[in-house]
Order: structure tokens, then C-alpha cells, then sequence
């Protein structure tokens, strides 16, 4: 999300004769998409924005922009104009379209200051897209399932959708333009259309978007647990352009966290709705986000996790620590668990899902699979990378006139995440 947030603002930039330079000593105009969810995120941007100081004393001129959802937090907005005066503009993340007006005041040496959720429309401004042969595209915006430990409900607002004509009309376009694969974004991809009055739900988004004509791939994130419905899995057995791929957070496998986190469904549901998934999509890839160390987490409570990983067989998961977060009821929850046993069990869960990964990767060993290479793995030399349709990232020689191509990939060796391969296909 905040990837595709920045290639609006970069849009917004070129769209008025800007370019992007390599180091901040060259820049005019210096943007700050920030992320808040995270604290320690937090306190890193405030240490970048601290550091504009000594560059805008050298360069006057030089226009000093803070945005995204740390700027959209209560109280923000105003600290950063009593701490850090020399900021010009302070926008929040529903503002983006005022970026053009904010720069011209600027420009005449008036700061300009607005985090009201005010929704913009997509087509308010062009984009700089980074990513081909892959393209994001927001189909809703906010969140309305207010987790304890999370803070975006708070700094995104509440769940917006886009109407449906608008999100085709974008996809039609990229495929013109060339893109291959097409990742539908959202904080709860599952819950679209819930605000609408035609009557668009996720499902028939999919329907729509997986008519279209041509060879490309559609992917999307974040799907919730307790919003994923039936009719989204058949949308995806139906269409073949649509990837067996499905991001899953499941944050804890113990039903008392769960609870806690405000999750609103159990591990028994998280384990029925697999079997759904995998019923009618036998070979997609489910991966995960786990957290560990929620406050009052027990050993007991641990274990249920690993154990959870080990039932699913995730083909990865992003596994983190709870970090407190200001704002959220979750701050100030009794019985937070100490670091040490925090550190002590992300340690053991990264292990259980390696195996898990690991055994996954070998079962790949031997059989050919359709990849996108999506560009260079500059660890290596003349190696090229993409995803199979399930989401399993693969190496693999050739050149970059590749990029962009879909290859048949012979896996020939795995070292647990990684595959590596031989093209022994390809796409004229």
C-alpha cells in the first residue's frame, strides 16, 4: 500500500516538471511517506525529518513534505509544526490530490497543512508505476475491523470503496500498457463493496476483472479470515488468470489471543476455511502473518501457534514481534510479555516455519512451473527472478530482456525459501 502511495506522489512530482535525483543534498523538494504501524518506524522518520534542518538552512528553496499515516495521527500534524517549523507541507493519507496546490503555496513561502479524511479519487492525478511487469491498484481504502493492536483504522479511516467501473477502467488500462500481473490492494480486499449501493461485492470485482482478455495474472492482499467467502474461492477457481494465491493473516493460533486481538473468528474457523480454500484450490499457496508476544500470550497459547503452522503448512509467513503501539487498546493491556521470551519464541516459530517452507520447496523439486520474471537478483550474476502462480519466488539464468515474460521453470535444487531453476520454455 504505501509502495503504491509513493508512485502517486511520484506521479503527482513528474506530473509538474519534477525528476527524482539520487541524494537529498541535490533535491528542490524532499517527500516523507511515512508508516505508523510501527512506533519504531515512527521515531525513525521523526529523526529523518530532524535531519531537513541543516539542509534547508543550505538551500532555502529546498520544500520539505511529510505525509502518509504517521502525519494522519491525532496530534501530529501539530507536533510537527511546533518541532519542526521548517516542514512546508503536512498532508495525511486521504489528501495525496492536494499535493500540486500544497507545493505551489509553498513555493510562495506558505505552509500548508491538512490531514482531513477527505478521500481522493485515483483518477484525481497520475502515477508513476515502479513495478512492472506488476501494477497495483486500490479497489477500497481504511478499515473497519479495529484489531487491538492495530493503529490503522485510526490513520486510514474507515472502509471506502471504489466503484467498480473505475477499478476496470485502471486494469484495462495497465493491461494496454503492458502490464502482466495486476495485485488488487486493500486493508480487507474481502469486505469491498460493503458501502456501495450497486451492489459490487469482492467476488463479483473478480468475476469482472478475470474476463478480461489476454495472458496476464491478478493477484490481491489483505484478505480477512472472517470475510472470505465461498464465492471468492470459486471466483478463483473459475478463472484461470486468477493466481491459487491467497495471503492470509492469521496472527495467532490460540483462540484466547484471538479473542484478545479482536480477531473475530477461532482457529477452528481459520482451520475450516483452509479446507474450503484448499477443496477447490488443491495446489494454491497460502502464506501468513503470525505476531507472537501479544500481551498475556501464554507458553500455552505459543504452542498453539506452532502448532497451527505445522496443521496449514504455510508456503511462508511474516512472523514479527508485538510491538506496542500508542493509540491502540492493546497499549495499555496488563501483562505484557517480557522481550526475552518474546525474542525466545520468534526464534522457534521462524524455525517451525522453515521446516515447514523447507519440505514444501522439495516436494517442487523435479516439476516445471509457469513463472513472470519480474527482474534481476543482483546477488547473482545473469540471474533473473519471479513467482510461480502459488507465490514461490524462483532464480533462474537468463538476461533481462526476459523481464516482463512468462518462462517454464524446470526447479532443479531448493535450500529451504529459495528455489532455483532452468528455463525451459518461453514466451515468444
Amino acid at each position: 500500500m504505501n509502495v503504491h502511495d509513493s508512485e502517486k506522489i511520484a506521479g503527482i512530482l513528474e506530473g509538474m516538471g519534477y525528476a527524482s535525483c539520487d541524494s537529498v543534498e541535490n533535491a528542490d523538494i524532499i517527500v516523507f511517506n511515512t508508516c505508523c504501524i510501527r512506533e519504531t518506524a515512527e521515531q525513525k522518520i521523526y529523526g529523518h525529518i530532524g535531519a531537513v534542518k541543516n539542509l534547508k538552512r543550505k538551500n532555502p528553496n529546498l520544500i520539505a513534505v511529510v505525509c502518509g499515516c504517521m502525519s494522519q495521527q491525532e496530534g501530529v500534524a501539530d507536533k510537527i509544526k511546533e518541532s519542526y517549523p521548517y516542514v512546508d507541507i503536512v498532508l495525511g493519507t486521504a489528501n495525496l490530490n492536494m499535493l500540486e496546490q500544497a507545493i505551489v503555496s509553498a513555493r510562495k513561502k506558505k505552509k500548508y497543512y491538512n490531514v482531513d479524511f477527505m478521500q481522493y479519487r485515483e483518477e484525481d492525478f497520475n502515477q508513476s508505476r515502479t513495478s512492472y511487469p506488476n501494477a497495483w491498484v486500490n479497489i477500497n481504502y481504511g478499515c473497519n475491523n479495529f484489531c487491538t493492536y492495530c493503529i490503522v483504522p485510526y490513520v486510514r479511516g474507515r472502509e471506502h470503496s471504489r466503484p467498480m467501473q473505475d477499478i476496470l477502467r485502471e486494469v484495462r488500462q495497465l493491461l494496454d500498457d503492458g502490464y502482466e500481473e495486476i495485485t488488487l490492494l486493500g486493508q480487507n480486499v474481502n469486505s469491498y463493496g460493503h458501502d456501495l449501493q450497486e451492489g459490487e461485492t469482492f467476488a463479483k470485482l473478480l468475476h469482472e476483472i478475470g474476463k478480461l482478455e489476454g495472458k496476464f495474472r491478478l493477484r490481491f492482499m489483505t484478505s480477512h479470515p472472517k470475510d472470505l467467502s465461498q464465492d471468492v474461492i470459486d471466483a478463483i477457481a473459475q478463472h484461470t488468470n486468477i493466481c491459487d494465491n491467497i495471503h492470509l493473516p492469521v496472527q495467532s493460533g490460540s483462540n484466547e489471543i484471538l479473542r484478545k486481538m479482536n480477531r473475530r473468528y477461532t482457529r477452528e474457523d481459520y482451520f475450516a476455511l483452509v479446507d474450503k480454500i484448499r477443496s477447490k484450490l488443491p495446489s494454491v499457496g497460502i502464506t501468513t502473518d503470525i505476531m507472537v508476544g501479544f500481551p498475556e500470550e501464554t507458553e500455552q497459547d505459543f504452542e498453539d501457534t506452532l502448532d497451527l503452522v505445522r496443521r496449514v503448512k504455510y508456503s511462508s509467513a511474516f512472523c514479527f514481534v508485538y510491538s506496542r503501539r500508542k493509540g491502540t487498546p492493546a497499549y495499555s493491556m496488563e501483562n505484557q510479555v517480557p522481550y526475552a521470551v518474546k525474542k525466545e519464541r520468534i526464534t522457534r516459530l521462524l524455525a517451525c516455519q522453515n521446516e515447514v517452507t523447507k519440505e514444501i520447496s522439495q516436494t517442487m523439486v523435479g516439476n516445471c512451473y509457469e513463472v513472470l520474471v519480474e527482474g534481476a537478483n543482483f546477488r547473482y550474476q545473469n540471474t533473473m527472478c519471479g513467482r510461480t502462480e502459488s507465490g514461490r519466488l524462483v532464480n533462474f539464468k537468463c538476461d533481462d530482456s526476459y523481464i516482463g515474460k512468462f518462462v517454464t521453470v524446470l526447479i532443479e535444487r531448493a535450500s529451504s525459501a529459495t528455489l532455483w531453476g532452468k528455463i525451459v520454455k518461453s514466451e515468444d
